[in-house]
């Protein structure tokens, strides 16, 4: 498995960003994108909010334009909101997403809005690329 894909960070597409670090503003989050099993892997990081998500919202856009399959790796997420949920539910219409990997906090807001229902979840990116 490669990260032959794009790395993107929400200080790219110009998000505000927590503070500074060493005279460099930090990214809060990353995605990257890399093909396994037939189906798109795209990852991500950090806390996704309204002003953070377009990274991933462009990244699971270009990935449902290639494969008709497209996980989602979703281990390094620390933080969603609804904006994250809106990205999932909007994306499942258009391809078939799956999640990998879920951090306790996703798993709690994919469990109390009911989403959990509607997408494949999954513990690894394996499990959900070959189901």
């Amino acid at each position: 498995m490669s990260l032959d894909g794009a790395v993107t960070t929400s200080r790219d597409a110009g998000a505000v960003t927590d503070g500074q670090v060493g005279g460099r503003l930090p990214a809060r989050t990353a995605v990257a994108r890399y093909e396994a099993h037939g189906a798109e892997v795209v990852v991500a990081h950090g806390s996704y909010d309204m002003q953070t998500v377009a990274p991933l919202a462009t990244a699971l856009s270009t990935a449902a334009e290639k494969y008709r399959k497209v996980v989602l790796d979703v281990s390094g997420v620390t933080f969603a909101d609804s904006s994250f949920l809106n990205l999932l539910i909007l994306t499942h219409r258009t391809t078939d997403l799956r999640l990998a990997g879920p951090t306790p906090q996703v798993k709690r807001i994919l469990e109390i809005t009911g989403v959990d229902t509607v997408l494949e979840v999954r513990e690894t990116v394996e499990d959900a690329a070959a189901c």
